[in-house]
């Protein structure tokens, strides 16, 4: 089974088990999982990593969500950081030169259950 989530303005494909990092979000505290209520797609099978074709008749395609579906997903990481990213800004003739580094934050959650 697997599922297409939106999070954040990003839409991301998971099936249980799967780790995914989605933007950082403040927490409560102790809390550890987190539920994803804008599911945009349900698939009962998962084509390719079954090794079956799946049955088209059964997927459910929200407009744009679908009632009562939601995905829960457990807090693995919430300080998980992603690669860093320069920025270079240079002015011809001018003897400016600049060089920032960013490193985006996020929350790492493995999908527990897909409910829909």
């Amino acid at each position: 089974m697997y599922a297409v989530i939106e999070d954040s303005g990003q839409q991301f494909r998971v099936a249980e088990g799967d780790v995914l990092n989605v933007d950082a979000r403040d927490l409560d505290e102790g809390q550890t999982q987190v539920q994803f209520d804008r599911v945009l797609l349900i698939s009962p099978s998962t084509p390719g990593r079954d090794g079956e074709a799946g049955d088209a008749s059964k997927v459910k395609v929200g407009t744009p969500l679908v009632e009562g579906a939601s995905v829960t997903g457990e807090v693995v990481d919430e300080d998980a950081k992603g690669p860093k990213v320069y920025s270079h800004k240079w002015r011809r003739r001018k003897s400016s030169r600049t060089k920032k580094g960013h490193r985006q934050t996020y929350l790492r959650v493995r999908i527990t259950t897909i409910k829909g």
